[in-house]
């Protein structure tokens, strides 16, 4: 048996993160933005001595991260050929730039998924996992990125 249990920050958090699909035949190739949330599903084969998957109070170091890379940002591919241009802006304080292998809810759910599943499941000495990180741009669009190893990593 395993238990889940979800910690969301919602698109009303104000995470606002520009980037642009450099690949894309549409508008999407564009600068543009959306007040980022984000869906974290930990999971666990038991409980711990309060009956929890994983205490929400130690998720403050988690929001303090997505504070830091996806609030008032611009995120882009490092292989966005405009890159130059891009970090030209950051240098001259009109942005503030991180750079990503790929951009998109897929690559950030990855990206994010990465960052804080290995700390997650250290802290716990291995007794819970992130089972996945859920990235919406609004209501209608999210991607989610899966634990690649299946349970217990």
């Amino acid at each position: 048996m395993m238990y889940r249990s979800t910690k969301t920050y919602g698109n009303d958090r104000g995470l606002s993160c520009a980037f642009r699909q450099w690949k894309a035949d549409s508008h999407c190739n564009l600068i543009h933005g959306y007040s980022l949330g984000f869906r974290f599903t930990f999971e666990a084969a038991t409980l711990d001595e309060r009956n929890w998957v994983y205490d929400f109070g130690e998720c403050k170091w988690i929001k303090k991260y997505l504070d830091e890379i996806f609030d008032h940002t611009l995120a882009i591919d490092e292989e966005d050929p405009e890159l130059s241009t891009f970090k030209w802006l950051h240098g001259k304080g009109l942005a503030n730039l991180f750079t990503f292998k790929g951009v998109g809810c897929e690559k950030f759910a990855e990206h994010v998924y990465n960052y804080v599943s290995p700390k997650v499941y250290t802290d716990t000495k291995g007794r819970v996992s992130v089972y996945s990180v859920e990235v919406f741009e609004h209501g209608a669009n999210s991607a989610i990125y899966i634990n690649p190893y299946g349970s217990g990593v």
